[in-house]
């Protein structure tokens, strides 16, 4: 036998280890791509948030982001402790004919690491869960 000789068994090794290198990799790259793609999502969700809260704002006083913000940390802290992890972040503003049926939607992560939506909505000009 030659010194470079290499027995069956350590050429299965071998490709068993390199389709499990190939594997990883492929794996480490589709999360990568869905989660860039989440994201982006996620921002464009919050921008189209933000142009809608400034355009409620301007047509109703009682469009106040702190007050909402508040609120949802409120809510959260209801629903899910007081170890809501980060700030709300404002998704959707539903700005209704009159005061009562407006809603706001925020995200929140929970302390398990998974994203809830929050729903308020106000009634007699103060916010809370819908």
């Amino acid at each position: 036998m030659t010194p470079l000789a290499i027995s069956t068994l350590g050429i299965i090794l071998l490709v068993v280890l390199a389709v499990v290198v190939i594997l990883a990799a492929g794996g480490y790259m589709a999360m990568t791509r869905r989660t860039r793609a989440r994201d982006a999502a996620l921002h464009r969700e919050i921008a189209n948030a933000e142009d809608a809260l400034a355009e409620a704002h301007a047509l109703d006083k009682g469009w106040d982001r702190a007050t909402l913000e508040a609120a949802a940390r409120a809510a959260a802290a209801a629903r899910f402790g007081a170890d809501v992890v980060g700030t709300p972040q404002l998704v959707q503003v539903i700005d209704r004919p009159g005061v009562d049926a407006d809603q706001a939607v925020f995200r929140v992560e929970s302390p398990d690491g998974k994203e809830h939506r929050i729903t308020l909505g106000r009634a007699g000009g103060e916010w809370g869960p819908a």
